[in-house]
């Protein structure tokens, strides 16, 4: 604990009195004053600083609540503490609004980095390309399938039957994949447990791996694991920015990114799921 409580002294500049951890390498930290702060320990090379900016750039859009960031230095990141609260209906219908606001605020490019981020992202404990495209069906298949299949397979978490599944998808994405977005200013790891649930009525975002890509993205990974009041969620966010027909049919699509990283990360309990959700990307596609 007192490496934790001086590595936030250093960060801060104020003095922290107290550690308990929160989770492995996850510490809340009481500072002098009483105010109380969250020490993430990093996860790989630029995890700390691809989480600060991306803070940062959703901060920026004025439009979701995400946790300030006090600082931060090659292995860990310190950020506000949220005062917990319930998950309301009417606070997850206003995370709707405001979610399709922050994807209406943009990116330059798909695949575009937070200003100020390193050379790549990470979601979860997995690195993340921040390469930029024009055109998301390649840039999908490219930098969001492709990288986690090739690892899933090389490590035989996949079968060989089983990878060209996924190869199948990345071949005839252009067919299922809707039409064509202005990149989305997106959070990028929107599962369920990133949406913090704060005292003051409002849902705040953490741990993000922010980027520019598709907006149904985000929304495909909230209905990965489930999300309390998910249907208002979307109420608010439809009422404030329609998606293009078809969406839902897409969500498999989309929720393959995540499912191949969560394959990578957590091995084949994952790998059922994920199959699933390419063969129903392929039956989309007549195939």
């Amino acid at each position: 604990m007192t490496d934790v409580r001086t590595t936030v002294t250093e960060i801060t500049g104020a003095d922290a009195v107290s550690a308990r951890p929160l989770g492995p390498g996850v510490f809340e930290v009481t500072l002098a004053e009483g105010t109380l702060v969250v020490a993430k320990s990093a996860v790989g090379p630029g995890a700390t600083r691809a989480e600060a900016t991306s803070l940062d750039w959703l901060a920026e859009s004025g439009t979701v609540a995400v946790p300030g960031v006090r600082g931060y230095d090659d292995n860990w990141l310190v950020v506000d503490r949220i005062t917990p609260g319930p998950a309301t209906a009417a606070a997850a219908e206003r995370f709707g609004r405001e979610l399709a606001a922050l994807h209406r605020t943009g990116a330059t490019a798909l695949g575009a980095a937070p200003p100020g981020a390193p050379a790549s992202g990470w979601i979860g404990r997995a690195a993340m390309s921040y390469r930029p495209a024009s055109k998301w069906p390649d840039w999908y298949a490219e930098h969001r399938i492709e990288p986690y299949l090739r690892s899933a397979a090389d490590s035989a978490t996949l079968s060989t039957a089983e990878a060209a599944l996924f190869s199948q998808v990345c071949e005839r994405i252009s067919e299922v994949a809707g039409p064509p977005e202005p990149p989305a200013r997106l959070h990028g790891d929107l599962w369920s447990g990133n949406v913090y649930w704060g005292a003051d009525g409002r849902a705040w975002l953490i741990d993000p791996a922010a980027h520019g890509g598709h907006r149904e993205t985000d929304l495909a990974m909230l209905r990965l694991f489930g999300c309390p009041h998910l249907d208002r969620v979307f109420d608010g966010y439809l009422d404030t920015a329609p998606l293009a027909e078809g969406w839902l049919h897409r969500v498999p699509l989309h929720q393959l990114f995540p499912l191949l990283v969560h394959v990578v990360l957590f091995g084949r309990a994952y790998a059922g799921q994920a199959v699933a959700a390419a063969r129903e990307t392929l039956r989309l596609a007549g195939a």
